[in-house]
């Protein structure tokens, strides 16, 4: 396995950390505009969207783990969405504490409108790749967050 060469001194324009945050940054700021524009969605609310969209319905604890978001977030997200129509609470079955999140009606439209264009945004980014870059990219993140998840682990 090769390894990073390594720096003696930091420079952040070449510290990967930084740079993925750095590129991480900029595509979202890219794709909040747009849904801002075009939906009035935050980039939390749209995750969360599609999140509640690929399933039948959700607790709000399964969403912070599903987006990595923080509970506050998350909640803020959420309670945006419900009384904007969106999403339905309803109560949880199994626990009290908890409520479970689906899309209501006017919620899966909206799901529907946005999905195409996620995508068609998703293949403006990535156009200049072949998709086997593509797939080697997304398969060398799966290896970046589980080793980021270990040290995660380790530290507590």
């Amino acid at each position: 396995m090769q390894t990073i060469p390594r720096m003696t001194q930091l420079k952040l324009n070449q510290f990967l950390p930084y740079r993925l945050s750095i590129a991480s940054n900029r595509v979202s700021a890219a794709v909040a505009t747009a849904y801002e524009a075009l939906f009035g969605l935050s980039i939390p609310q749209w995750w969360l969207i599609a999140v509640i969209a690929q399933g039948a319905s959700v607790t709000q604890q399964a969403l912070g783990a599903a987006t990595q978001m923080d509970k506050v977030t998350v909640s803020r997200a959420a309670t945006a969405l419900v009384e904007r129509g969106l999403v339905k609470r309803a109560p949880h079955p199994g626990d009290q504490r908890s409520h479970l999140l689906s899309l209501s009606t006017a919620g899966q439209a909206l799901y529907d409108a946005v999905a195409p264009k996620a995508l068609a945004l998703e293949a403006q980014i990535f156009g200049g790749f072949s998709s086997a870059e593509v797939a080697q990219f997304s398969a060398m993140l799966a290896r970046i967050e589980a080793a980021a998840a270990a040290i995660e682990a380790e530290q507590g």
